[in-house]
């Protein structure tokens, strides 16, 4: 009896796989189990046994690496006859009860989430209006198993275990330079491809579904979650974008003000606090002056040291900044440059009248705007308890 038992310990009479051990979280599929080889450890499988294959499974028979049969989710008693590929190959007679040896693969046929995609390198376009610039991209895909006898035979082989990770960085690679070819042949300016990440998604999968096919897998889904520009491109974007909401250079000046009051309002106690107030009050005092002078009144002559243009034709300055000249500016013009630390108290300055450079402190119209703030008051003294 004792013989009897052992040898019949030998024999598996429960197949099944029962997905124990997996991660959870959102990212839990990035790591999940793709195919799992049942441990037969040598053991023969009795006729008769039970196979229990689940929801979002699929069970396959392997004989010598030849594929046999497969199982959609279930439970089934093992008999010749609902093992035609494996009798076959085999060679059992029909109704043969004996024990036989075989692999049982499991295989997920789930769909799989929250996968990643991305560029590493930025990929190069050639965009009508802004020229060749680097884009980068990411998003995500979910994938699902077609076919498993197709991913058995092209991606795993005789592999007892196999993840996803397996597989994504393939998938990554296809669908980056995929897209790095549909980039380059889409008609959308990049300043519009935000508008048509649908578009682009559904283009792109039309286009990777016959390649991913050939590993018996599909896409379920993909997204394009953000397209973007490097940070120095973006930059420069905003700063057009700003004069081109301004209108004119002369507006754009003073939105530039405004956003050098702010930044003087946040550190109120600071030399650029002090400078910036004054500068603007000058500023906005010529404005005033300016428009009080075209409604009729005539304004004063101004002194040696008053702000140019007050009353008078606006004088444009050309400014030195190593061989280079630029200019003409106009004096709130100059106002923004000395907050952008390009105007300094040396800086070289001309304008129609002088005879040679100058510095900008030695402009008695200028100096005012280069004047250092005033210290500090003094701590006041305690004030005695009564």
């Amino acid at each position: 009896m004792a013989i009897w038992e052992k040898v019949r310990s030998e024999f598996i009479d429960v197949i099944e796989w029962p997905e124990q051990g997996e991660s959870e979280g959102p990212d839990a599929d990035a790591g999940a189990t793709l195919v799992w080889r049942f441990p037969r450890q040598g053991n023969a499988i009795k006729m008769g046994a039970q196979l229990t294959v689940r929801p979002g499974q699929w069970a396959v028979f392997v004989n010598e690496g030849r594929i046999a049969d497969g199982f959609g989710p279930g439970r089934y008693v093992l008999e010749t006859r609902n093992l035609p590929f494996l009798t076959s190959l085999l060679s059992l007679p029909y109704g043969f009860e004996s024990p036989f040896k075989a692999e049982v693969v499991f295989v997920a046929t789930r769909q799989f989430t929250n996968l990643k995609w991305g560029t590493r390198h930025p990929v190069l376009v050639r965009d009508r209006e802004l020229g060749p610039v680097r884009l980068r991209g990411f998003g995500t895909y979910a994938l699902q198993v077609r076919d498993p006898a197709q991913l058995m035979r092209e991606v795993t082989g005789s592999q007892p275990h196999f993840n996803i990770e397996g597989i994504s960085e393939q998938l990554r690679n296809l669908i980056v330079t995929r897209l790095a070819d549909l980039l380059g042949e889409s008609e959308h300016p990049v300043l519009d491809l935000a508008a048509n990440y649908d578009e682009l998604a559904g283009e792109l999968g039309q286009r990777l579904a016959q390649e991913v096919e050939g590993y018996g897998l599909a896409f379920t889904s993909l997204l394009i979650e953000n397209l973007s520009l490097p940070p120095e491109v973006e930059a420069a974007l905003d700063r057009r974008n700003q004069i081109a909401l301004s209108g004119d250079l002369q507006a754009f000046t003073t939105y530039q003000a405004g956003i050098a009051m702010e930044k003087a309002a946040a550190n109120p106690g600071g030399e650029a606090a002090a400078g910036v107030g004054m500068g603007i009050g000058l500023a906005m005092a010529q404005r005033l002056a300016g428009t009080a002078a075209a409604s009729g009144p005539p304004a004063a002559a101004p002194g040696a040291g008053a702000w140019p243009g007050a009353g008078t034709p606006a004088r444009h300055y050309h400014l030195l900044a190593g061989q280079q000249q630029l200019g003409p500016y106009t004096a709130e013009q100059l106002l923004v440059l000395r907050d952008q630390g390009q105007l300094t108290a040396a800086s070289l300055l001309w304008h129609p009248g002088l005879e040679t450079w100058q510095r900008a402190a030695d402009l008695p119209e200028l100096a005012v705007l280069l004047q250092a703030p005033p210290p500090p008051p003094p701590i006041p003294p305690a004030v005695p308890e009564p």
